[in-house]
């Protein structure tokens, strides 16, 4: 077994480990008490878990280009899943204990609420990058075509923070979120700046 192989073999675990701990904190706090409010607190949480992996997932590439060590891409699609994963437990949060099933109710919310449109627009970008993920997926329509529709994680993640911000700042100073919104910027300026000098550098 070489070098790279026993890295993957080692590491692929710790990070299904790493992500799947909230989960198993989250299921333990259940039999615990979770506050004058428990589903709010169930919300957050999930909320607060899907932003935090999509930034890791955002985070990957620069990571790559900074320590030189290519096998960092993957974890990108383990990363990227679980970020789904909570997503949808946050969004089904919301859909189950605040609207029943009700998909008019909800929609309205959807509709009327700024913080919740951004939030709903968010996940439901998620969802063609998770049915996509796949080597499959990637044969089916092209490197190219899968590259240009995986870009959607940059649609996803602006939203995202604009949900958690606009929900914080109805009730506190969105200090928190404004961090997130930082490092959300910095990680697409990056990207933006480094397609730009690799374009330049090839035209001269």
């Amino acid at each position: 077994m070489n070098s790279t192989q026993w890295r993957r073999r080692v590491f692929k675990p710790v990070v299904w480990v790493v992500c799947l701990a909230p989960l198993a904190y989250l299921v333990y706090s259940l039999s615990l008490d979770l506050g004058a409010n428990p589903v709010e607190t169930i919300t957050n949480f999930t909320g607060i878990w899907t932003l935090r992996l999509i930034v890791a997932t955002l985070a990957i590439s620069p990571l790559r280009w900074l320590t030189g060590i290519n096998q960092l891409v993957n974890y990108r699609r383990v990363l990227g899943l679980f970020a789904f994963f909570y997503g949808f437990l946050h969004f089904m949060t919301f859909f189950f204990f605040d609207h029943q099933f009700d998909v008019a109710g909800m929609w309205e919310d959807v509709r009327l609420r700024p913080y919740i449109t951004a939030g709903f627009v968010a996940f439901v970008l998620m969802i063609p990058l998770a049915i996509t993920s796949t080597n499959g997926w990637i044969r089916r329509i092209g490197g190219r075509n899968w590259n240009l529709l995986h870009r959607l994680i940059y649609v996803s993640a602006i939203a995202a923070v604009l949900h958690y911000y606009w929900k914080v700042s109805i009730k506190l100073p969105p200090t928190n979120p404004r961090n997130y919104a930082i490092l959300v910027a910095v990680l697409l300026g990056w990207r933006i700046w480094r397609t730009f000098a690799r374009k330049r550098a090839f035209e001269v």
